[in-house]
């Protein structure tokens, strides 16, 4: 970005809007900023242009006509003086290799935040990383109390084997395979940060509007007057860890703690959403959901997860954008997490319209909360982005549960979403449990039946209930023709 330095305008941009961006096709371009009060702005781009003058406290806002695919294009926002006003020396800022495309925003938790570098497949693929027609922005990881109006970032930058290094491995996959498909520019802004729950992305108000949500404020009451003696301890464990250190010994090890203000309810959506929400995108990626899989956060997740999606859409005001998340993997947490119970809550917020979910029972690691396939996850988001977003007539989904019903002494086990093919990879088929009214769940057989599994055990002669991949970290195996994982799933409310 080039800047022509002034004696009298003082126009600014936000970070998003930089060298090397991609705006979304198809949407009006907003080109927003500050500069003095009472001056003048005038935005141009792929030959239109259009003035605007500063607000009281300094803020001017521009929408452009929309426009296909292409570019690179230069940007200028320059200053003005108020119009009617006598000339002066302005300030011209040149915004250059924009391209027009698809922008996604990937979002969530460190499985989303899993750099390229780490990613089982990075020998093959970063030192291909290099495409123009890719473009990548990280988000600094930040927590505000308020909504910021802007978010910390070094800006945007073309894929390189260096610049997508440190990206999101599945972000980048995402948009490699997007770029491919659609033949199109895509933008993927990174705003991600390891370890944190689903309500510290959700806007305050947003939460607070929801009565049933009150669990979320009482829990955040209770971390953070515990956290006093958490500095304490703190302090203990370093002064362990250098008393070890200096004598030579094993360095011990505690238990992880989140930064406070990570998980504070709304603070990551100040400092790390909010100020994207003026820049138009085409949709959203999310991976999250471990940190909120403690059996006192699980039951709640359903709620604030829709929440979020519901929120982010209208703070967006551009439609109710597709909203693709990935279902958490198998993992050997702890008696205190309930990743199945998790996995239900994700499975149930699909009742949101123009949502999919990618399901991963398939390829996590149950000895590491950090599976390195994130090739597949990028590969599985995409596909349901080309089905709901880009029109395409593609399988997207594994088989997902609709109901159970009684045939004597078993259960049929009916799907939506791409049932057709369905078999059990590996041999007998695995993860079946049943239930009588008691809803004591036992190990069941299962067999398929056409679309439909049929579901018994000799020790449930009447039952009513059936559950599939019900663990946090499960052997399970029924997957559909295409090859996608059926999601976990229970039928006891």
């Amino acid at each position: 970005m080039s800047v022509t330095l002034s004696l009298r305008a003082q126009v600014t941009l936000p970070r998003v809007l930089s060298d090397h961006m991609v705006v979304q096709r198809d949407l009006p371009v907003h080109v927003w900023g500050n500069a003095t009060p009472g001056e003048g702005v005038m935005v141009s781009f792929r030959g239109e242009s259009r003035g605007v003058n500063t607000d009281a406290r300094g803020h001017w806002s521009v929408y452009l006509k929309p426009g296909e695919a292409g570019g690179p294009f230069e940007l200028t926002v320059k200053g003005t003086p108020p119009l009617g006003g006598a000339a002066a020396d302005v300030q011209t800022i040149t915004i250059a290799d924009v391209l027009v495309g698809d922008v996604w925003v990937a979002s969530g938790q460190s499985n989303m935040e899993f750099a390229m570098r780490q990613a089982a497949t990075a020998d093959a693929d970063l030192p291909t990383a290099a495409n123009d027609q890719i473009r990548l922005m990280i988000v600094k990881t930040k927590a505000s109390e308020y909504p910021l109006a802007d978010v910390e970032t070094e800006g945007w930058a073309a894929s390189t084997p260096e610049t997508a290094k440190n990206f999101s491995a599945v972000g980048w996959y995402f948009a490699r395979e997007i770029a491919q498909r659609e033949h199109v520019p895509v933008g993927v802004i990174d705003s991600t940060w390891g370890g944190t729950v689903a309500e510290a992305w959700t806007r305050l108000a947003a939460l607070g509007q929801d009565a049933a949500l009150a669990p979320i404020f009482v829990q955040w009451a209770d971390m953070t007057t515990g956290e006093t003696d958490w500095l304490a301890r703190q302090r203990d464990e370093q002064r362990q860890i250098a008393e070890a250190k200096a004598a030579g010994k094993p360095v011990p090890e505690f238990p992880w703690h989140p930064q406070l203000l990570s998980w504070g309810p709304g603070m990551l959506w100040n400092g790390m959403i909010a100020p994207l929400t003026p820049f138009p995108i085409r949709g959203v990626i999310w991976y999250q959901g471990e940190s909120n899989s403690a059996l006192v956060r699980a039951p709640y997740y359903q709620r604030v997860f829709s929440t979020l999606i519901s929120d982010w859409r209208h703070e967006w005001g551009v439609g109710d954008f597709p909203f693709l998340y990935v279902q958490i993997s198998n993992f050997k947490s702890g008696p205190g997490e309930g990743w199945a119970e998790l996995r239900e809550q994700q499975l149930k917020t699909l009742a949101l319209r123009n949502t999919a979910m990618a399901v991963t029972i398939d390829i996590g690691n149950p000895d590491n909360v950090h599976p390195t396939d994130k090739l597949d996850v990028g590969l599985r988001l995409a596909l349901a982005a080309r089905a709901l977003s880009y029109g395409e007539d593609v399988s997207y989904s594994g088989p997902i549960f609709r109901q159970a019903t009684p045939e004597g002494s078993a259960m049929r086990v009916w799907f939506d979403h791409h049932a057709k093919g369905l078999m059990a990879k590996g041999g007998e088929l695995t993860g079946f449990e049943v239930a009588g009214a008691d809803r004591r769940f036992v190990a069941a057989t299962a067999k398929i039946d056409g679309n439909t599994v049929v579901v018994e055990s000799d020790a449930v002669m009447e039952p009513k209930f059936v559950r599939y991949g019900w663990a946090n970290s499960p052997m399970c195996n029924l997957f559909n023709g295409e090859g996608l994982p059926a999601s976990p799933f229970t039928s006891a409310e």
